[in-house]
């Protein structure tokens, strides 16, 4: 289990969205377990781009051993960006990813600067346009041998001559690390996210240097993106930790990963900087703004796309723990001190006042989280500061935010619809149903019916009768209005309201039934909103 510095209890809100759900449980942190042994190391290459002149040049690079990651490295990135490809299985090329310049992170004295590695998925091929300034002398190919443990040309060799851009290619593990199982949508109040530790996702803990730095307390949150691309598998985000913990240490010369955790878009979230996820360890993602703060990267590019509902939700109340241990308000604000350098628009001594959660691009030279991200940061806050609390209703419809039950039950005006508010998750019913229930009906969803709604006498008269375990199986429309009935139709029946008796008839196989109306003693139960919500594949 997590071990605290003293603070008060900490509660913990879990709500699940119709997503893939995977390890928010709390064993398994950081101390728990060894090192996971066996756990192959990435390999990492450098392949020179010589003869880079001004303006966009297009590069082949092609290596036998398959990788799937891809950065730049140089003594000097200003003004220089560049986009990845890669060739697929069938000769054909994927999409251009931008590969970000690692701005503001890391350690500002090393000598070689790096863009973020790109994930691009297995290959051997990749194309690599690169932008210049107009007035760039053509890039150099880098002098001596390669190193003999290490198998290629470390990018801090001195070079006497022109400017040396290198592509790096990184082949992680194919075999994923053994994680935790599946959690259910809903876990107790209080639990923070589970971490998966350094060990868990195969740190090689001889590639750092030193002992982690600590800082008296942690006042403020600051969130990141890794950049590149968002199409990788939940077994793929291990292999990509390890190696952008490769790429740190061993390519770039730091000391170690620069963050301090960072969350895949399926809520996996992985320990960064080694030192223990429940102190204060000062990491190298903000240059200027690395004392007293917590750095977070959610894993992909925001520019355009937002973070997946888990991801966002995952990062925000791990941020409404972390800051909870210190008794920060994810709401409020704090005033930090610059260290000043080249990484941050803030000179050396200035006092700026920043929200308790804030951005990389609020005190630093970068984009970073990326436009989408940036929008939804308020929600975030609002995660966070929600941590301590049992789920509401603005927390279980914000679960359910990206499924198909939330826009149906959106598109039919929300909080203030004919549904009302959400009082349950999603939860699994028969066969592949989900549904959610609401203040005055639900929704049901199957991949064969899509969402629809139920409510009043006809909820309660479907329900009398087994609900989607019974005859009719589930809702295939919504309400139909006529002028003497109301109508719903269901997998193998329709149900009928009088608007003049009140009472409901059941038709199947053209064979009407009048049925007796529902106790009011004693309503239906749904029976499976007693089990625990399983996970789903999405």
């Amino acid at each position: 289990m997590l071990s605290r510095r003293p603070a008060p209890s900490i509660l913990f809100t879990a709500v699940a969205a119709t997503a893939l759900l995977l390890p928010l449980a709390v064993d398994g942190l950081p101390g728990d377990r060894d090192d996971a042994p066996g756990i192959e190391a990435p390999k990492l290459a450098e392949q020179p781009l010589a003869g880079l002149g001004g303006g966009e040049t297009i590069r082949e690079i092609h290596q036998d051993t398959p990788f799937s990651l891809v950065a730049l490295t140089s003594d000097d990135l200003s003004g220089t960006s560049a986009r990845v490809r890669a060739k697929k299985a069938d000769g054909s090329w994927g999409p251009w990813y931008e590969a970000e310049a690692l701005d503001g992170v890391g350690e500002e004295s090393a000598g070689v600067r790096g863009t973020e590695p790109v994930f691009v998925g297995r290959t051997t091929t990749v194309q690599i346009a690169v932008t210049r300034p107009l007035d760039a002398p053509p890039s150099a190919v880098p002098q001596g041998k390669p190193h003999a443990d290490l198998g290629y040309l470390p990018a801090t060799v001195e070079q006497p001559f022109a400017q040396n851009i290198n592509a790096v290619l990184i082949s992680p593990p194919q075999a994923p690390v053994d994680l935790a199982p599946l959690p259910s949508a809903v876990t107790a109040p209080g639990v923070p996210p589970n971490v998966i530790s350094r060990g868990q996702w195969g740190a090689d803990e001889s590639m750092r240097c030193g002992a982690p730095r600590y800082d008296s307390r942690v006042r403020a949150g600051v969130v990141h993106h890794t950049a590149g691309s968002n199409d990788y598998a939940p077994q793929d985000s291990a292999g990509i930790v390890r190696s952008i913990y490769a790429y740190h240490t061993r390519t770039l010369g730091w000391c170690d990963v620069a963050y301090n955790a960072m969350v895949d878009k399926y809520g996996q979230v992985f320990e960064g900087r080694a030192g223990g996820v429940d102190r204060p360890v000062e990491g190298s993602h903000t240059g200027g703004f690395n004392v007293d703060t917590w750095g977070v990267a959610m894993m992909g590019n925001f520019e355009k796309v937002p973070p997946t509902p888990i991801q966002l939700r995952t990062t925000g109340r791990l941020l409404g723990w972390k800051l909870g241990l210190d008794h920060v308000d994810p709401r409020g604000s704090v005033v930090l001190t610059s260290a000043g350098g080249s990484f941050t628009h803030f000179p050396r001594g200035a006092a700026p006042r920043l929200p308790a959660i804030f951005t990389h691009r609020d005190v630093g030279n970068t984009e970073c989280p990326g436009n989408a991200a940036y929008a939804a940061m308020n929600q975030l806050r609002d995660i966070a500061a929600r941590f301590n609390r049992p789920p509401g209703p603005e927390d279980l419809a914000e679960s359910l935010r990206g499924g198909a039950i939330f826009a149906r039950w959106d598109q039919m005006g929300g909080m203030a619809g004919p549904l009302g508010a959400p009082t349950t998750p999603e939860a699994a019913g028969a066969g592949d149903a989900r549904y959610v229930r609401f203040q005055r009906g639900a929704v049901y969803w199957s991949p064969s019916t899509g969402a629809n709604p139920v409510a009043g006498a006809i909820y309660d008269a479907w329900g009398a009768l087994g609900f989607e375990r019974g005859a009719l199986g589930l809702p295939t429309s919504a309400e139909i209005p006529e002028p003497q009935w109301i109508v719903q139709n269901f997998q193998h029946g329709t149900l009928n309201f009088d608007r003049e008796k009140g009472s409901i008839t059941r038709v199947i196989d053209g064979v009407p039934l009048e049925l007796p109306p529902p106790s009011a003693d004693h309503p239906p139960v749904q029976l499976e909103r007693f089990t625990a919500p399983r996970a789903i594949d999405p």
